[in-house]
């Protein structure tokens, strides 16, 4: 998908919402005609998956030393938390259309690869890194439940303040990861 006709979906899913995200607008914004979209099978639903694309690439990027440091489980829980936030700001448009933006991609990866893919994996790797060498004081909960918990409790509280109340990164960042690492003992 050309990156041009995702920049300008993004630009109307700003503009006027998911509503308002039709063919004629992304060609006019491309500065393409719709015709031509039409003769390369451009649709609504590979324009959106394209953005699901990109989407997962830029959390596979932003989330791999997460992944890969060997730092405490504090340490990688914070750095997974900041990256959440880094990577919901760059696709803060596509994470407003609805709250079901991540299984979409994930779903998308399985039906390309035919593997799971699954956006909780670094926290539950940071999660059971922090319990393992008692940096972070987790409740009795399975890792797997409490990324899961962790993930759409920041990550949405995130987009909602961002978006909704139009708090700029630092003053929304700032209380929504201070208090999910309060929840766990560790220092923000």
């Amino acid at each position: 998908m050309d990156d041009r006709l995702l920049d300008a979906v993004v630009v109307i899913l700003a503009e006027h919402g998911v509503g308002g995200l039709t063919l004629e607008r992304v060609a006019e914004r491309a500065g393409r005609s719709r015709v031509t979209l039409w003769r390369q099978g451009v649709t609504q639903d590979s324009l959106i998956d394209g953005l699901l694309s990109r989407l997962t690439r830029d959390y596979r990027d932003a989330m791999w030393s997460v992944l890969a440091d060997s730092g405490t489980g504090a340490d990688r829980l914070r750095t997974a938390l900041h990256a959440l936030c880094d990577v919901a700001d760059r696709h803060l448009h596509l994470l407003t259309v609805n709250d079901a933006v991540f299984h979409q991609a994930a779903d998308r990866v399985r039906d390309i690869t035919g593997q799971a893919f699954s956006f909780l994996d670094p926290f539950t790797a940071a999660l059971r890194a922090g319990a393992a060498d008692k940096t972070l004081q987790l409740p009795d909960t399975p890792a797997p439940d409490l990324a899961d918990a962790v993930f759409n409790t920041v990550c949405w509280g995130y987009v909602h303040l961002r978006n909704r109340h139009g708090w700029p990164d630092d003053r929304a960042r700032g209380p929504v990861l201070g208090i999910t690492l309060a929840g766990f003992g560790a220092p923000a």
